[in-house]
């Protein structure tokens, strides 16, 4: 059994590919209003609060199984491919893992709806280690709440 794996989800969504990815790039501090159910609060530290740069880094505090726990990411943005990836540096997370690579990409289909794919790679500390499926299922709530949201 390997200690490393990647979990994939792709939804089809009724809203603009580049809506989703502002979203995330440049108004991630609305996230927990749009989300108040999955995230509760972004804080942004460094230097760049504005939290839009490549690099910058956030803590995501959320719910998940009725717990609150707290995900600290440094970001990357691939604006050519609509895609976001959260590289793990902190959090409850990595009492299971021991890398943490949450990310989200919008594939375009026509002006009003889009392909999200979701996905996570992962290095388990221990065979013992659940896979990050409920960390999956947090990523498809949120997803479906920004589509709902900027339909």
């Amino acid at each position: 059994m390997s200690l490393i794996g990647k979990l994939v989800s792709e939804l089809e969504i009724n809203a603009a590919a580049e809506k989703f990815y502002e979203i995330f790039k440049d108004q991630c501090f609305q996230v927990p209003n749009i989300t108040p159910r999955c995230i509760q609060q972004v804080e942004i530290h460094g230097t760049n609060w504005d939290g839009h740069g490549h690099g910058s880094i956030k803590s995501w505090y959320y719910t998940i199984d009725g717990k609150a726990e707290v995900f600290k990411e440094r970001v990357e943005f691939h604006d050519d491919k609509l895609l976001i990836v959260l590289d793990g540096v902190g959090g409850d997370v990595f009492k299971n893992y021991k890398s943490f690579k949450p990310a989200y990409q919008f594939v375009p289909k026509d002006r009003n709806h889009c392909q999200a794919i979701l996905s996570i790679e992962y290095e388990k500390l221990h065979h013992g280690s659940p896979d990050p499926h409920k960390y999956i299922d947090l990523m498809i709530g949120i997803t479906n709440d920004i589509g709902s949201h900027i339909k």
